[in-house]
């Protein structure tokens, strides 16, 4: 049964359970004096006030809500606050309570940081509120300094072990994305590959059937044509049936190169939906022109090139929850356009990502906008000319 529940999951709940662990002794605190089992006085806990109460619950409540979604969702300004409330709370109840009660409970804070904070600023983080609580150590337990900040740097281990397997289980959720993200990739590729393949493939038979076929029946058009004009009788009426006989036969061939031709199109829309499947943190709606289709592989690979990276630098990047992509054909020309709700900026720096667009659309005369505004979100929008079906089959005449 836990196989089935996600590591982050797993963290959540494990931090509850150890807060609620922490209550036990504290309610004890009090319970213990009542019922004559409070046992030594000096292990005894102090009863704690109602103050040190509210920072208990207050570290529940905003463990529970801090964790909530943990690795799927956008950190917000809110997040912050929540970890400063939650490491207050747990240095207010080792203050109130005169232990290290506290201490333990930032080692539940600490499996959160990762997520939160880059490690150098967390391991920080993690050690400067580990020796918050040396003072409790030395004032209500009676600790020598040095011995307070032995204890304090001891939990602080406690810490650091929390905080590298929240850690481990962070890079393997990014490693599980990175695999789900190049599975989408791939399955895209596949099938725009698929089509390709199909295409070349219908491009191979029309032209055999337009080389080969259509030369012998232009041939035999033209023999037949001498024949009828130096025979005689019955013999001239069977050279002039296999005449028309033989025009036909072209007309047919002329017709079903035609077809292939027309028909061997790559579907865009096909190869363009595997990129918004299980993204995570992300909800995309697409809206594809039915059917898109594209002649030219090169550049229906241009195309998927640009939707990729443009999902992939809004994951990284836009901090954003919703993306909108768009696809449609605006006369000889293909237009992708991918917007999303995220933070925007008032200022346009291009990275790889965005260079990199621009290259592979001008390389194909294709050219990229970019529309964004702080707090509005970010918008490219893609134009592509794409080739012009190819006019095929034979000529009317019986010439090939």
């Amino acid at each position: 049964m836990l196989a089935r529940i996600s590591h982050t999951r797993l963290l959540r709940y494990a931090g509850l359970f150890t807060w609620a662990m922490v209550g036990l002794p504290l309610v004890y605190s009090w319970v213990g004096p009542l019922l004559g089992t409070a046992g030594d006085e000096e292990l005894a806990l102090r009863p704690m006030p109602w103050q040190g109460w509210i920072a208990y619950f207050a570290f529940g409540l905003s463990y529970a809500w801090l964790t909530r979604g943990l690795g799927s969702r956008a950190r917000t300004v809110g997040d912050y606050i929540l970890l400063v409330l939650l490491t207050l709370a747990a240095l207010a109840v080792s203050y109130f309570n005169g232990s290290g009660l506290g201490s333990v409970l930032l080692m539940v804070a600490a499996c959160v940081l990762p997520w939160l904070l880059p490690l150098p600023l967390g391991a920080a983080w993690l050690l400067a509120s580990q020796l918050a609580v040396a003072p409790v150590f030395i004032r209500w337990l009676g600790f020598p300094p040095l011995e307070a900040f032995m204890q304090s740097v001891l939990y602080a281990g406690f810490s650091g072990f929390v905080f590298i397997t929240s850690l481990v289980a962070l890079q393997q959720m990014q490693a599980r994305e990175d695999q789900r993200r190049l599975n989408a990739e791939l399955r895209a590729t596949r099938a725009l590959l698929a089509d390709s393949a199909r295409v070349n493939e219908r491009t191979r038979i029309s032209r055999e059937l337009h080389d080969l076929l259509g030369h012998h029946l232009t041939a035999l058009s033209l023999n037949l044509e001498v024949a009828s004009h130096i025979t005689e009788g019955q013999a001239q009426e069977h050279v002039r049936q296999a005449q028309t006989l033989a025009k036909l036969l072209l007309t047919d061939v002329r017709e079903a190169v035609s077809q292939l031709r027309e028909s061997g199109a790559i579907d865009l829309g096909a190869a363009l939906r595997p990129l918004a499947e299980n993204v995570p943190k992300l909800a995309i709606e697409m809206d594809i022109e039915q059917p898109l289709t594209v002649d030219d592989p090169e550049r229906a690979h241009i195309l998927l090139r640009c939707a990729q990276e443009a999902i992939t630098n809004v994951v990284r990047h836009a901090g954003a929850s919703r993306l909108w992509l768009s696809a449609r054909r605006d006369g000889p020309d293909v237009i992708l356009q991918v917007r999303d709700d995220g933070r925007g900026s008032d200022q346009v720096q291009p990275g790889n990502g965005l260079r990199g667009l621009q290259e592979r659309l001008r390389q194909q005369d294709g050219r990229l906008e970019i529309a964004t505004r702080r707090g509005h979100g970010f918008q490219l929008t893609m134009t592509l000319p794409v080739a012009p079906n190819a006019a095929t089959g034979l000529p009317q005449g019986v010439a090939a």
